[in-house]
């Protein structure tokens, strides 16, 4: 374990208290290791000339330039980096202009540190993941008052179970232990899953799953 490559992390955060919570959540994790924290989203992109990490962990309601607006120029500057967004609030407007910046993940504040650690590990693995209270704030933004037939894609009982944990925000470890299968077997339904349901990413996936009801 001492040889095992850490996960290097930005922190955007306008609240001094909120940086030192993360901090200090992570330290008993010595896989995770808080390289660098920002009261702006400036001063992080000024950093990323000299030091480039592996995740950020970025606010939306930042001073100045805003988390939406940072992460699409990391993204397009950036394209390795993978940018967590966290959020406090489920505003819509503010929700579908995360989910079209380019992020990784979308999750609220009041994630579990355990739950954030996982996450950090699903998508630095290069996994999508969205909170599923955020795939609501989708569905019903796109699809309220839009009725839709029943429609199963020819998923298998099977499939639709690993769509139901993927909807709840599960990783594809996650998945694994909940089912008792390997990881590889879990990755293969969520692959078969995306190809059915004619989608790209977890995110696609989720936000059909619940227009359909699956």
């Amino acid at each position: 374990m001492e040889n095992e490559k850490k996960i290097n992390v930005y922190i955007v955060e306008d609240y001094l208290l909120t940086r030192v919570t993360y901090k200090k959540a992570f330290q008993d994790y010595k896989d995770i290791n808080i390289t660098g924290d920002f009261e702006t989203a400036e001063a992080c992109i000024d950093a990323l000339e000299t030091q480039v990490p592996d995740i950020i962990l970025m606010d939306l309601g930042l001073p100045y330039m805003t988390g939406i607006e940072a992460t699409k120029i990391i993204h397009r500057k950036y394209p390795d980096i993978k940018i967590i967004i966290l959020t406090s609030h489920e505003n819509d407007n503010e929700v579908l202009s995360s989910l079209a910046s380019g992020a990784n993940a979308y999750a609220l504040k009041d994630i579990e540190t355990k739950k954030l650690y996982n996450l950090i590990h699903t998508v630095n693995e290069g996994s999508i993941w969205i909170d599923p209270r955020i795939t609501k704030v989708v569905q019903k933004t796109f699809y309220k008052a839009e009725p839709v037939e029943k429609e199963d894609f020819n998923l298998t009982p099977r499939e639709k179970e690993v769509l139901d944990l993927l909807v709840q925000g599960f990783s594809n470890t996650e998945i694994a232990e909940r089912l008792i299968v390997s990881p590889c077997t879990a990755k293969a339904h969520v692959c078969n899953i995306l190809e059915k349901l004619s989608v790209t990413d977890r995110v696609q996936a989720a936000v059909k799953a619940t227009k359909y009801d699956l």
